[in-house]
């Protein structure tokens, strides 16, 4: 059989008895130093299977995801809102811990972003955060519809991210969960929040 270096293309002749019933063997050549493999010609290729024409069926107890539609900002668009909300966040029902502080008023100051100088009061010992259908809304096009939760069991606040597509960030990183004392800060978006606590008179 004759073979070609695959490098400077210096043509071989080569024995076939020398394979020894192997596949391959690796040839140097002798021109360029390059090695190389080749096949043994008398060794059947095993043919590739078929792929087949449809995908296989879902077996009984498997499950199969899909993936749910975004809106033009990239953020996640569920079809049902309020469905989304108690299955991906806990909700003051599920959370029994959760309550306003006796003789104190908690407040969300909006301090940098597109709703600057606003300022929400926390009416609930659960708000959530986001452009729609939250109880909190802000124009920011950088956060998710549903962004992040702010919780309060007493004196004890916690703002949790919601999944959203950008992110929660507190002391300048991205955080799933932060606890907030008295003017501390945290960040959705291109936004940036602070809570304030003071005594209810």
């Amino acid at each position: 059989m004759i073979v070609s270096c695959p490098a400077c293309a210096a043509r071989y002749r080569y024995d076939e008895s020398r394979f020894e019933g192997k596949a391959t063997r690796k040839l140097r050549c002798t021109k360029c130093e390059t090695a190389f493999d080749i096949s043994n010609p008398a060794t059947p290729v095993a043919p590739r299977p078929a792929a087949p024409l449809y995908p296989p069926p879902v077996g009984r107890g498997e499950t199969t995801r899909t993936r749910r539609p975004e809106s033009a900002d990239g953020s996640v668009r569920a079809e049902d809102p309020a469905r989304e909300r108690a299955s991906r966040s806990p909700s003051v029902a599920h959370s029994p811990g959760l309550r306003l502080p006796v003789g104190q008023k908690l407040s969300l100051a909006v301090i940098a972003g597109p709703d600057a100088g606003k300022t929400f009061p926390v009416a609930t010992p659960r708000v959530v955060i986001g452009r729609a259908g939250s109880d909190i809304e802000l124009s920011d096009a950088e956060i998710s519809r549903e962004h992040a939760a702010v919780e309060v069991a007493d004196d004890s606040v916690t703002v949790f991210d919601l999944e959203s597509t950008n992110g929660t960030y507190a002391g300048g990183k991205r955080v799933d969960s932060a606890h907030l004392d008295n003017y501390g800060e945290f960040e959705i978006g291109g936004t940036t929040i602070m809570l304030i606590v003071t005594q209810d008179n």
